[in-house]
This record gives structure tokens, C-alpha cells and sequence, in this order.
């Protein structure tokens, strides 16, 4: 009962804290705001939580591209919503081959590389933190 009295206290005076909490966000396709992302292809960041920094994303990548060697921060997952990609990682030399409703997950600073098919891919990116991009030369 204590931890209850005091969550409370906490929240009547610090609206601040509120503030930051998650809250319900949708988007519709057609309200997708694209950007030009470095390399060729587009990006859309659909939503970041403002707590954990968690960042959800959306990238079209044109058909025949290929996404240089690279790694992120935090843990990445994808899921293919169209077209073909390609993912390799170091330490291996397997590619797997995605296609619509295929999934991969790429444990933080684990470079990785990718590539897309003719008919190009969009995927579904999430994080479990900020996002980065740390391109490997």
C-alpha cells in the first residue's frame, strides 16, 4: 500500500513524468511521411518511444541496392512487408533470402550487410533503443 501512495505522489507532482509516458499511436500507410535516406531508398520513422528511445521504421529500398556493411547501437529486427532482402552477418558466409512475412533479428553491434532482388523490398525495422547507423569501412 506504501508503493501505491508514493507512485501517486509521484505522479500528482511531477506531471513531467506523465508527459513522457508512452500513449497509443497509429499511422496509415498513405499518411507515411518518406525521407531520402543516404544510399539511395527512403525512411520513415512511424514512432519512438519517448521513455526507452525504442524507435519503430518503415524503409523502401530500390530494386538491385545494396545496404553496406554496418551495425547499430541497439537490437534490430526486420520483417519483409514486400519485395526480396538479402541479410548476411559477420562471422558468417549464409545469406538469408526474405520475402513477405519473413522476419530476422540482429543482436546490437553485430555488423551485418544487405542486399534487395529486381523487384526491390520495403521492410518493418524496430529497436530496442535509439536508432543508429555505424557504417563499417
Amino acid at each position: 500500500m506504501k508503493w501505491a501512495v508514493a507512485a501517486m505522489a509521484i505522479c500528482i507532482t511531477c506531471p513531467a513524468f506523465a508527459q513522457l509516458a508512452p500513449s497509443p499511436h497509429a499511422v496509415k500507410f498513405e499518411d507515411i511521411k518518406w525521407e531520402p535516406l543516404e544510399g539511395g531508398g527512403e525512411i520513415s520513422i512511424l514512432y519512438t518511444n519517448p521513455v526507452s528511445k525504442a524507435t519503430y521504421l518503415v524503409i523502401r529500398a530500390e530494386k538491385n541496392a545494396h545496404v553496406p556493411r554496418h551495425w547499430h547501437t541497439a537490437n534490430e529486427t526486420l520483417t519483409i512487408l514486400k519485395g526480396t532482402f538479402v541479410l548476411k552477418h559477420d562471422g558468417s558466409d549464409e545469406r538469408s533470402e526474405l520475402t513477405p512475412g519473413s522476419f530476422g533479428y540482429m543482436p546490437a553491434k553485430m555488423v551485418h550487410e544487405a542486399w534487395t532482388k529486381e523487384d526491390g523490398a520495403m521492410y518493418f525495422i524496430t529497436v530496442d533503443g535509439p536508432f543508429d547507423i555505424n557504417w563499417v569501412k
